[in-house]
């Protein structure tokens, strides 16, 4: 079975459908019944192809991006171009270039994997609103990573019996030395305190600025790892609150197993609906870190659940998210017991052999 995934960027570009489409394409290449190749887009730059990881990767031409899509006239010419080569094309949603293709794909070669709505770009959204409702609507199969997913967006509703929830994997591992790391990065950041981690892109949605609020009523410490567009504006409300003492960011760091070995629990504060899943949850969730997320009506608070892995949350909420933190800090108990629970959620329901056992079903 010759598979196209499409989406608008592909590794080295770091982002949380990047590292699904590369996990699908990687697992799955070179069975015996699978032939994946990738269509995206350049960040900037001349049509590109190259092989990463025994991947076959299209780069289609593009000018820049802006509202976050890229300005690509040759994605259209490309896959016309390729697009009989395969049996199954794969388009990963929100891509609105993919959105216009996508009705004219054959109904029983279409699948889309429908990641989230388009929330923030209202004009946007209104465009590109037909496109995407004639290719869900034209679709053999339609992917979620969660049924919360489908019960929350008016594009799902109507299709929910076509529509499967295959949710997203992560591949656990502890290297030789990421305990003895772990215990210096306890001794550089908690100050003799309880440390709190939070890991994503510095964007509008992650919701950094509510834990940043909720540490005033904290006695802990927070460390922030990432980097983006919000990062002054971070820096900025920190002082403002003189929290200094109380809250690090970092940059993005090469492997994050050692942070959440140091922690005592991940704080995951989101708040948009464009936070469909959360993949660095499976990450704490592996270290037997207990979570405290936000009730988004995405596969958010499928991961990890409210009162068995950690404690959900209401959105924009910086009072509620103080109340979660120290109840988890001031109960060892039930820290301990939620941080056992979440072990256990990764092994049955979140590696990456079983996501990939289930997308094997959905494509047979």
């Amino acid at each position: 079975m010759k598979i196209l995934q499409i989406n608008k960027l592909y590794y080295p570009v770091i982002g949380g459908i990047e590292t699904v489409v590369k996990d699908i394409a990687e697992g799955l290449n070179g069975e015996s019944d699978f032939q994946i190749d990738v269509l995206a887009c350049r960040d900037k730059g001349p049509r590109q192809t190259e092989i990463i990881n025994d991947v076959k990767v299209f780069r289609a031409a593009s000018r820049g991006k802006a509202l976050g899509m890229p300005l690509s006239l040759d994605f259209f010419k490309l896959f016309s171009e390729i697009k009989n080569n395969y049996d199954i094309i794969i388009i990963h949603h929100p891509f609105p270039l993919a959105s216009i293709i996508a009705p004219s794909i054959p109904k029983e070669k279409l699948i889309i994997f429908y990641h989230c709505d388009i929330v923030r770009q209202k004009l946007f959204r209104l465009f590109f609103r037909p496109f995407i409702a004639a290719s869900l609507k034209n679709s053999r199969k339609i992917l979620v990573s969660g049924r919360n997913i489908i019960s929350s967006s008016p594009l799902l509703k109507p299709l929910a019996d076509k529509c499967v929830a295959v949710p997203f994997g992560f591949d656990d591992r502890l290297d030789a030395g990421d305990e003895f790391e772990a215990a210096a990065i306890k001794n550089r950041y908690s100050g003799g305190k309880k440390l709190l981690l939070g890991v994503g892109r510095l964007v509008y949605y992650k919701g950094f600025e509510y834990a940043v609020k909720a540490m005033a009523s904290v006695d802990a410490r927070l460390l922030i790892i990432g980097s983006g567009p919000q990062e002054k504006k971070l820096r900025q409300l920190i002082a403002s609150l003189k929290l200094e003492e109380k809250i690090i960011i970092i940059p993005p760091q090469p492997r994050l197993k050692p942070y959440f070995l140091a922690s005592d629990l991940f704080v995951f504060p989101s708040s948009r609906k464009s936070e469909a899943f959360g993949l660095v949850q499976l990450e704490a969730l592996a270290a037997g870190r207990p979570i405290i997320n936000t009730r988004l009506q995405t596969a958010v608070e499928e991961v990890s659940q409210d009162g068995i892995s950690g404690l959900t949350v209401k959105t924009k909420n910086a009072g509620a998210l103080a109340t979660a933190i120290n109840r988890l800090l001031n109960d060892d108990n039930l820290r301990k017991q939620f941080g056992l629970n979440a072990r256990e959620r990764y092994q049955k329901l979140f590696t990456k052999k079983i996501f990939l056992d289930r997308f094997r079903r959905a494509l047979r």
